[in-house]
Order: structure tokens, then C-alpha cells, then sequence
């Protein structure tokens, strides 16, 4: 049985128009939430709102969490706010050393700041795995440490999470803190997934991977990651609750890179760049402890393999929906 939404107000949904929010916003709605969607659409879609169908009990406001402005009046009589508001690509983050400070670190305190100013209690916040960097224990419980992230995604995030925990501890709000594994979905516009088959829309003989493909990490599928943050803030009610969020296994990017090629063909070659990391800052191992959020009853309907099969098939009949 779903969650009964609870009475005393709407939600508010940073980056509700990205490939996560967007489901997140759909599955609040079902639940006859009024939610409040805020999204500047740098990498969230307009049309990734047209599954919600009519503006029938939600509603979007295109503006910048990075400067205080109008947007806060849509905290004013809400009951908590679903904070996944980001920039969703690691890789651009060293290309771009500002990009993560503003879009992750600032906007989550202007974030907390209006939610202060209107006295909403609750929050909820889209973390990442990257804030362990290169934990040397697997599966990586939510209680390792230190956090030594390796990324400037990882570092903004971090700082997030020690703002929620703050404003938590100074201002009484309840908090919900959630590091992802990788996420992938339906709406993704970024990712390992859908680079590889940019590659081969550009070269179909040949598929470049960075790194020597030994990279092994989580998938989780977008609907599993809503699940499981609808369904541990219905279950845990401390000052700040935290939860790895993953699937409990692995798969290597080599195996991913032979799926998308079979996919698309079998014809094409593929050509490794070498070393551990994809890139600096990359994370080659990841496998998140999944125990807290599995006690409390939770579990992905897709492993990692799975959740990319699905993702890839779901690639694969959208380009050939769109050559038709």
C-alpha cells in the first residue's frame, strides 16, 4: 500500500524537471500532494513534465536556487521540501571548478534559508555516493568515514549535508539525507549510458572507454530511488535520518560497454583509454551498504544489471522511434 500523504500544506520540488524530480514530482501528485516544482531547466526538461499530463495539482516555476529571489514565496504554507536540485554531471565539475559550489553548496543554502524564513520542517536531500571518495571498506556503510571526497561534485555535496545537518540541529527542521548510486532512467541526459551512445551515434564502428573498464559500481533505476526515499521518510522520524540508497551489487563498466554494443549491433570495436579512473575525480569502485534502509523492509525491483538492461532497451527504442 502507498504512503498516505500527510495534511498541512504542499511540497516543494527543487529540480523537479530532471530525470529523478520528474518522477518524484509524478509520484507526490498520485498521492494528492500539491507540489510546487522549481527548476532553472539547465538540465531538467520541460518536456519531461508532460508525463504529469495537465497542471492538475502541481505547477513549475523556472527560476536560479543560486540567488535568493520570487522563487522563495513558494516555500511560504509548504510542509517540506524535496531538495534535488543540481548539477547532475560529475565530469563537468572539473572543467568548471564554480559549477558544483553554486549549483550544489549555495543553492542548498538559499534552499534552507527560505525554508527557515517560512518555517517548513521538513527536507529532504538528494545526496551521493561520492562523498565517501575511495573508501577502503565494501559495501561502504553510511557510518565510514572520513569523508575524503575525490570530486568537486563529492565536495559540494558533502558541504550540503553538513548545512542540512546544521540547520537541522539550529532550527529543529527534520532532515532526510540520501547518497545515490548511480541512477539511471527513462529521462537521463548524462551518464555512461547515454555517452556511449552518443559515441556510437557519431562513430558506429568503434566505442571509446575511459579507463581500462574494470570501473564497477551500482545502478539504481530512477523508480527505485523514488521508492526508497518515499519510503524511509514514511518510516524514520529522527532530527536527521540518512540512507545509502543502491541496489546491493555491482557491474563493471566493461560488461555495461558490451551490453550497449550488442545493442547496437555488435559491430563495433571497443577501444579502452587506460588507467583505473575514467577521468580525475572518478570513483573506479563503488558498492554502497544498503543494510539500514533494508531493515526497514525496502528493496530495488532491479539489480545493477537489470537496471541497465532496462535502460538500454529503453535507449534503443527511442532512437529507433525517433530514425523512423
Amino acid at each position: 500500500m502507498p504512503p498516505i500523504a500527510r495534511p498541512g500544506g504542499p511540497v516543494v520540488v527543487t529540480g523537479g524537471a530532471g530525470a529523478i524530480g520528474t518522477l518524484l514530482v509524478e509520484a507526490l501528485v498520485k498521492r494528492g500532494n500539491e507540489v510546487r516544482i522549481i527548476d532553472n531547466l539547465s538540465s531538467g526538461r520541460r518536456a519531461h513534465l508532460d508525463r504529469l499530463g495537465r497542471p492538475d495539482g502541481w505547477k513549475l516555476v523556472i527560476s536560479d536556487l543560486r540567488q535568493d529571489g520570487p522563487w522563495t514565496d513558494e516555500f511560504r504554507g509548504a510542509r517540506e521540501v524535496w531538495h534535488l536540485a543540481a548539477n547532475p554531471d560529475i565530469r563537468r565539475g572539473t572543467e568548471d571548478p564554480r559549477l558544483d559550489l553554486e549549483h550544489g553548496t549555495i543553492a542548498t543554502f538559499h534552499v534552507l534559508e527560505a525554508m527557515r524564513r517560512h518555517d517548513v520542517p521538513r527536507v529532504h536531500f538528494s545526496s551521493s555516493s561520492t562523498v565517501y571518495g575511495m573508501p577502503t571498506i565494501f559495501p561502504t556503510p553510511e557510518s565510514y568515514g572520513p569523508l575524503l571526497p575525490e570530486s568537486l561534485y563529492g565536495a559540494s555535496k558533502l558541504a550540503s549535508e553538513g548545512l542540512v545537518s546544521a540547520y537541522a540541529s539550529c532550527y529543529g527542521t527534520t532532515s532526510y539525507i540520501f547518497r545515490f548510486a548511480n541512477v539511471i532512467g527513462p529521462l537521463m541526459t548524462h551518464g555512461v549510458l547515454f555517452d556511449f551512445f552518443e559515441k556510437l551515434a557519431r562513430d558506429p564502428s568503434r566505442l571509446e572507454v575511459l579507463g581500462d573498464g574494470r570501473q564497477a559500481k551500482s545502478y539504481l533505476r530512477t523508480e527505485d530511488c523514488v521508492d526508497a526515499m518515499l519510503f524511509a521518510s514514511e518510516r524514520t522520524h529522527d532530527r536527521v535520518n540518512f540512507f545509502n540508497l543502491g541496489t546491493g551489487d555491482r557491474i563493471s563498466v566493461r560488461e555495461i560497454a558490451e551490453k550497449v554494443v550488442r545493442a547496437h549491433g555488435g559491430g563495433a570495436r571497443i577501444e579502452y583509454t587506460g588507467g583505473t579512473r575514467g577521468w580525475p575525480g572518478d570513483i573506479p569502485q563503488q558498492d554502497l551498504a544498503i543494510d539500514k534502509i533494508s531493515r526497514l523492509g525496502w528493496k530495488a525491483r532491479w539489480n545493477s544489471a537489470g537496471a541497465v538492461d532496462l535502460s538500454i532497451e529503453e535507449m534503443r527504442q527511442s532512437i529507433s522511434a525517433r530514425t523512423r
